[in-house]
């Protein structure tokens, strides 16, 4: 199911977003593709997060535009530093637990646009940054977060990148690290000299990587030190709005183990969802044309994701 929904071609009826870039700090923007109501400011709003070496134009980010949309939402899809061709717009790289980012465009959501209901949407990696930024934020800190919601999200990092070490899971490590290092090469032009570009020829994982530029880059003492300190695991105990989590049993890389720790299952405030089957980040539920899923192309996590912003942002 992983496979499948990567490589099925979707169709989406969307129309054109308005392009806006958010100053996350003083040298650098992201860019998001927003889409709203026409009184956007009596809407909730969806703000959706990608997974590693994604954008907004992953189909995950466009199928729950396009389902918050028909609900009733504004939807926010959210670049992550240098993702969607935006390697020119800051000089710095992009982590698995930078919540300061959406930290700030929820802030000024609010203060620019007077949107006060944001419900946070990630997947794998932005299924992290989601959990990870309630855990972080009381919600007088952040009074707009409204809810947050993690569809196989990597909350412990250590072990998912453990798992991707095994040889069953070459393919997908062989891919997240082929576009790591084109997007070093991307970046390289931006920005000439700034990265050693001569290390790329020893990286082969995704370990590997982050040991070479992610963790010496945000000042990290190694990749395993990344991977403790930016993990959601370490706040998900500390989450105090409504949070869903959907992962599933069969997934390739996110060890369904990581989900029974006592801090997740122990707070009230997280309703958990474990599938038996839906790889990562796929949960197709099939579509015959004589169910209501139908109208919807079968896409299952994206449709409970919606449901619940929906309770939560009432």
């Amino acid at each position: 199911m992983t496979v499948y929904c990567w490589g099925s071609r979707r169709r989406f009826t969307l129309p054109e977003p308005e392009a806006r870039l958010f100053d996350v700090a003083a040298d650098t923007k992201v860019l998001s593709h927003c889409y709203w109501q026409q009184d956007r400011r009596a809407a909730p709003t969806l703000l959706a997060l990608h997974g590693l070496e994604g954008s907004s134009s992953a189909h995950y980010m466009q199928g729950l535009a396009q389902k918050a949309l028909a609900a009733g939402f504004n939807a926010v899809l959210l670049n992550q530093r240098n993702c969607g061709g935006t390697e020119h717009l800051g000089p710095s790289l992009y982590h698995s637990g930078l919540t300061g980012d959406p930290a700030f465009v929820i802030r000024e959501l609010a203060r620019t646009d007077g949107i006060d209901r944001v419900v946070v949407a990630g997947y794998s990696l932005g299924g992290n940054l989601a959990i990870k930024l309630a855990g972080e934020h009381t919600p007088e800190a952040l009074p707009s977060l409204k809810a947050v919601c993690a569809v196989s999200p990597v909350l412990e990092l250590e072990h998912c990148v453990t798992a991707l070490e095994r040889r069953s899971n070459f393919i997908y490590q062989w891919n997240f690290v082929r576009n790591l290092k084109a997007r070093m090469r991307r970046k390289d032009r931006c920005y000439p000299g700034r990265f050693p570009l001569e290390r790329l020829w020893r990286v082969h994982t995704i370990r590997q990587f982050d040991a070479e530029y992610t963790a010496p880059h945000f000042g990290f003492a190694s990749a395993e030190d990344y991977y403790h300190r930016v993990s959601g695991m370490r706040v998900v105990d500390r989450v105090r709005v409504p949070g869903l989590i959907i992962t599933a049993a069969d997934d390739p890389f996110v060890p369904v183990e990581l989900f029974r720790a006592a801090a997740l299952t122990g707070n009230p405030h997280i309703t958990l969802v474990i599938t038996e089957h839906g790889g990562h980040c796929g949960f197709f539920s099939g579509s015959n044309g004589s169910r209501p899923e139908a109208r919807e192309d079968g896409y299952w996590a994206e449709r409970r994701v919606i449901e619940f912003a929906a309770k939560a942002a009432r």
